[in-house]
Protein backbone atom coordinates (compact mmCIF):
# COMPACT_ATOMS: atom_id res chain seq x y z
CA UNK A 1 0.00 0.00 0.00
CA UNK A 2 1.27 3.67 -1.38
CA UNK A 3 1.54 5.88 1.31
CA UNK A 4 -0.90 8.25 0.31
CA UNK A 5 -3.50 5.04 0.41
CA UNK A 6 -2.48 4.53 3.84
CA UNK A 7 -3.68 8.33 4.89
CA UNK A 8 -6.96 7.69 2.99
CA UNK A 9 -9.52 7.00 5.35
CA UNK A 10 -13.11 7.95 7.06
CA UNK A 11 -13.03 11.43 8.07
CA UNK A 12 -9.12 11.64 7.94
CA UNK A 13 -9.00 14.10 5.18
CA UNK A 14 -5.70 12.74 4.30
CA UNK A 15 -3.98 12.96 7.70
CA UNK A 16 -0.78 11.30 7.14
CA UNK A 17 -0.68 8.09 10.08
CA UNK A 18 2.26 6.93 11.80
CA UNK A 19 4.19 3.89 10.95
CA UNK A 20 2.85 2.30 14.56
CA UNK A 21 -0.51 2.82 13.31
CA UNK A 22 -0.41 1.77 10.02
CA UNK A 23 1.27 -1.67 10.96
CA UNK A 24 -1.45 -1.89 14.43
CA UNK A 25 -4.65 -1.30 11.48
CA UNK A 26 -2.77 -3.65 8.67
CA UNK A 27 -2.29 -0.26 6.90
CA UNK A 28 1.08 -0.95 5.42
CA UNK A 29 2.87 -4.25 4.20
CA UNK A 30 5.65 -5.34 6.11
CA UNK A 31 8.13 -7.23 4.77
CA UNK A 32 7.90 -6.58 0.87
CA UNK A 33 11.14 -4.46 0.72
CA UNK A 34 14.00 -7.23 -0.05
CA UNK A 35 14.55 -9.80 -2.17
CA UNK A 36 12.35 -12.30 -0.31
CA UNK A 37 9.63 -12.48 2.28
CA UNK A 38 10.80 -14.96 5.12
CA UNK A 39 8.37 -13.56 7.84
CA UNK A 40 5.33 -12.02 8.86
CA UNK A 41 4.86 -9.20 11.30
CA UNK A 42 2.79 -11.79 13.49
CA UNK A 43 5.86 -13.76 14.06
CA UNK A 44 8.28 -10.42 14.69
CA UNK A 45 5.43 -9.23 17.55
CA UNK A 46 5.04 -12.93 18.75
CA UNK A 47 8.76 -13.02 18.97
CA UNK A 48 9.16 -9.66 21.00
CA UNK A 49 6.79 -10.82 23.44
CA UNK A 50 8.66 -13.78 24.11
CA UNK A 51 11.57 -11.83 25.01
CA UNK A 52 10.07 -9.32 26.59
CA UNK A 53 8.51 -12.14 28.93
CA UNK A 54 11.54 -14.07 29.81
CA UNK A 55 13.79 -10.83 29.45
CA UNK A 56 11.80 -7.69 30.50
CA UNK A 57 11.05 -4.61 27.80
CA UNK A 58 14.18 -3.50 28.54
CA UNK A 59 16.48 -6.59 26.67
CA UNK A 60 14.00 -5.90 23.72
CA UNK A 61 15.92 -4.50 21.28
CA UNK A 62 16.21 -5.18 17.22
CA UNK A 63 19.46 -7.69 17.64
CA UNK A 64 17.81 -9.72 20.28
CA UNK A 65 15.00 -9.88 18.45
CA UNK A 66 16.34 -10.68 15.45
CA UNK A 67 18.38 -13.47 17.33
CA UNK A 68 15.09 -15.08 18.47
CA UNK A 69 13.96 -15.21 15.10
CA UNK A 70 16.98 -16.77 13.69
CA UNK A 71 17.14 -13.90 11.06
CA UNK A 72 20.10 -10.73 10.80
CA UNK A 73 18.82 -7.51 12.49
CA UNK A 74 18.84 -5.59 9.08
CA UNK A 75 15.68 -8.77 7.68
CA UNK A 76 13.81 -7.38 10.87
CA UNK A 77 13.69 -3.30 9.87
CA UNK A 78 11.71 -4.73 6.46
CA UNK A 79 8.79 -5.02 9.28
CA UNK A 80 9.14 -2.74 11.67
CA UNK A 81 11.24 0.34 10.94
CA UNK A 82 12.12 1.42 14.43
CA UNK A 83 12.16 0.16 18.09
CA UNK A 84 9.93 2.65 18.51
CA UNK A 85 7.77 1.79 16.29
CA UNK A 86 7.86 -1.91 17.56
CA UNK A 87 7.07 -1.14 21.33
CA UNK A 88 4.08 1.17 20.19
CA UNK A 89 3.24 -1.67 17.95
CA UNK A 90 3.13 -3.96 20.78
CA UNK A 91 1.72 -1.20 23.05
CA UNK A 92 -1.65 -2.56 21.56
CA UNK A 93 -1.32 -5.75 20.80
CA UNK A 94 -0.11 -7.36 24.63
CA UNK A 95 -3.06 -5.69 25.36
CA UNK A 96 -5.57 -7.64 23.57
CA UNK A 97 -9.27 -7.34 22.89
CA UNK A 98 -11.58 -6.84 25.42
CA UNK A 99 -13.95 -9.62 26.84
CA UNK A 100 -17.66 -9.98 26.08
CA UNK A 101 -19.89 -9.52 28.63
CA UNK A 102 -23.42 -9.88 29.61
CA UNK A 103 -25.69 -7.85 28.39
CA UNK A 104 -27.91 -7.85 31.19
CA UNK A 105 -24.95 -6.17 33.60
CA UNK A 106 -25.96 -3.16 35.04
CA UNK A 107 -23.71 -0.29 34.19
CA UNK A 108 -21.38 -0.62 37.41
CA UNK A 109 -21.12 -3.81 37.57
CA UNK A 110 -20.06 -3.70 33.87
CA UNK A 111 -17.50 -1.32 34.54
CA UNK A 112 -16.19 -3.03 37.41
CA UNK A 113 -15.69 -6.26 35.33
CA UNK A 114 -14.48 -4.01 32.47
CA UNK A 115 -11.73 -2.60 35.00
CA UNK A 116 -10.84 -5.85 36.56
CA UNK A 117 -10.47 -7.43 33.08
CA UNK A 118 -8.27 -4.36 32.25
CA UNK A 119 -6.34 -5.31 34.72
CA UNK A 120 -5.11 -8.70 34.31
CA UNK A 121 -4.49 -8.11 30.76
CA UNK A 122 -2.33 -5.64 31.78
CA UNK A 123 -0.79 -8.19 34.55
CA UNK A 124 -0.35 -11.02 31.61
CA UNK A 125 2.49 -9.33 30.64
CA UNK A 126 3.35 -7.13 33.45
CA UNK A 127 6.56 -5.55 31.17
CA UNK A 128 3.25 -3.45 29.61
CA UNK A 129 3.53 -1.01 32.48
CA UNK A 130 6.90 0.06 31.23
CA UNK A 131 6.11 1.33 28.04
CA UNK A 132 6.13 4.98 28.66
CA UNK A 133 2.82 6.62 27.25
CA UNK A 134 3.69 9.53 25.03
CA UNK A 135 0.54 10.01 23.15
CA UNK A 136 -2.67 8.52 23.49
CA UNK A 137 -3.59 4.68 22.56
CA UNK A 138 -4.82 4.19 19.02
CA UNK A 139 -4.57 0.74 18.24
CA UNK A 140 -7.21 -1.66 17.54
CA UNK A 141 -7.23 -3.20 20.70
CA UNK A 142 -6.95 -0.04 22.37
CA UNK A 143 -10.19 1.34 20.55
CA UNK A 144 -11.79 -1.95 21.17
CA UNK A 145 -11.67 -1.42 25.12
CA UNK A 146 -12.55 2.21 25.02
CA UNK A 147 -15.69 1.24 23.00
CA UNK A 148 -16.05 -1.47 25.04
CA UNK A 149 -16.48 0.77 28.48
CA UNK A 150 -18.49 3.16 26.58
CA UNK A 151 -21.22 0.80 25.63
CA UNK A 152 -21.05 -0.72 29.67
CA UNK A 153 -22.17 3.10 30.20
CA UNK A 154 -25.06 3.16 27.82
CA UNK A 155 -27.72 2.23 30.26
CA UNK A 156 -26.38 5.69 32.53
CA UNK A 157 -28.11 8.00 29.41
CA UNK A 158 -25.04 9.86 29.90
CA UNK A 159 -23.82 12.52 26.87
CA UNK A 160 -21.09 10.61 25.19
CA UNK A 161 -18.14 12.88 26.04
CA UNK A 162 -19.15 12.57 29.68
CA UNK A 163 -18.84 8.79 29.29
CA UNK A 164 -15.88 8.89 27.94
CA UNK A 165 -14.96 11.07 30.53
CA UNK A 166 -15.71 8.74 33.26
CA UNK A 167 -14.01 5.84 31.10
CA UNK A 168 -11.04 7.04 30.73
CA UNK A 169 -10.71 7.69 34.89
CA UNK A 170 -11.61 4.16 35.23
CA UNK A 171 -8.26 3.16 33.22
CA UNK A 172 -6.54 5.89 34.92
CA UNK A 173 -7.03 4.63 38.39
CA UNK A 174 -5.88 0.97 36.68
CA UNK A 175 -3.08 1.93 35.02
CA UNK A 176 -1.54 3.64 38.42
CA UNK A 177 -3.09 0.94 40.31
CA UNK A 178 -1.06 -1.35 37.94
CA UNK A 179 2.20 0.92 37.99
CA UNK A 180 2.22 0.74 42.00
CA UNK A 181 1.82 -2.72 41.86
CA UNK A 182 4.70 -3.11 39.32
CA UNK A 183 6.96 -1.17 40.96
CA UNK A 184 6.15 -3.07 44.35
CA UNK A 185 6.86 -6.36 43.14
CA UNK A 186 10.01 -5.75 41.12
CA UNK A 187 11.62 -4.19 44.55
CA UNK A 188 10.20 -6.29 46.97
CA UNK A 189 11.14 -9.48 47.72
CA UNK A 190 8.40 -12.36 48.00
CA UNK A 191 6.89 -13.04 51.61
CA UNK A 192 8.81 -9.96 52.68
CA UNK A 193 7.46 -8.96 56.18
CA UNK A 194 9.74 -6.34 57.11
CA UNK A 195 7.74 -3.31 56.25
CA UNK A 196 5.42 -3.11 59.44
CA UNK A 197 8.53 -3.92 61.42
CA UNK A 198 10.45 -0.81 59.65
CA UNK A 199 8.00 1.15 60.62
CA UNK A 200 7.70 -0.10 64.12
CA UNK A 201 11.23 1.28 64.65
CA UNK A 202 10.75 4.83 63.44
CA UNK A 203 7.64 6.17 63.81
CA UNK A 204 7.23 7.93 66.89
CA UNK A 205 3.75 7.40 68.45
CA UNK A 206 3.69 11.61 69.88
CA UNK A 207 3.95 12.40 65.73
CA UNK A 208 1.92 9.43 64.61
CA UNK A 209 -0.60 8.66 67.00
CA UNK A 210 -3.28 7.33 64.77
CA UNK A 211 -0.78 5.38 62.31
CA UNK A 212 1.09 3.79 64.94
CA UNK A 213 -2.48 2.75 67.08
CA UNK A 214 -3.67 1.25 63.23
CA UNK A 215 -0.31 -0.76 63.28
CA UNK A 216 -0.19 -1.95 66.90
CA UNK A 217 -3.55 -3.43 65.41
CA UNK A 218 -1.36 -5.50 63.19
CA UNK A 219 -3.44 -3.68 60.07
CA UNK A 220 -1.31 -5.38 57.42
CA UNK A 221 -0.52 -8.83 58.80
CA UNK A 222 -3.98 -10.42 58.45
CA UNK A 223 -3.04 -13.46 56.37
CA UNK A 224 -6.40 -13.79 55.42
CA UNK A 225 -6.09 -10.74 52.78
CA UNK A 226 -4.87 -10.39 49.26
CA UNK A 227 -3.77 -7.29 49.83
CA UNK A 228 -3.02 -6.49 45.98
CA UNK A 229 -6.56 -7.79 45.01
CA UNK A 230 -8.09 -5.81 48.42
CA UNK A 231 -6.41 -2.60 47.50
CA UNK A 232 -7.90 -2.50 44.17
CA UNK A 233 -11.45 -3.97 44.48
CA UNK A 234 -11.69 -1.04 47.42
CA UNK A 235 -10.41 1.41 44.97
CA UNK A 236 -12.53 0.66 42.44
CA UNK A 237 -15.73 0.12 44.26
CA UNK A 238 -15.25 3.76 46.10
CA UNK A 239 -14.43 5.23 42.71
CA UNK A 240 -17.63 3.46 41.16
CA UNK A 241 -19.82 4.79 44.56
CA UNK A 242 -18.83 8.35 43.33
CA UNK A 243 -19.82 7.58 39.63
CA UNK A 244 -22.75 5.98 40.77
CA UNK A 245 -24.09 9.36 42.54
CA UNK A 246 -23.48 11.24 39.62
CA UNK A 247 -25.12 9.61 37.27
CA UNK A 248 -27.86 10.02 39.75
CA UNK A 249 -28.02 13.30 40.08
CA UNK A 250 -27.02 14.39 36.44
CA UNK A 251 -29.37 16.97 34.85
CA UNK A 252 -31.35 17.27 38.21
Amino acid sequence: MTDSAAQDGPGSDAVALPMAVQLAWGLDEPGTRGPRKGLSLDQVLDAAIEVADAEGLAALSMSRLAKQLGFTTMSIYRYVDSKDTLVQVLSDRVIGPPPVFDEGLSWRDAMKAWAAAEFAAIFAHPWWVDIPLSAPPTGPNNMAWLEAGLQALAPTGLPDPVKLQLVMNVSLYVLGRARLMRGMLSEMPQEDNSYPAILARVLDPARFPVLTKALAAQMFEADDIDWADADFSFGLDRLLDGFESYVESYGK
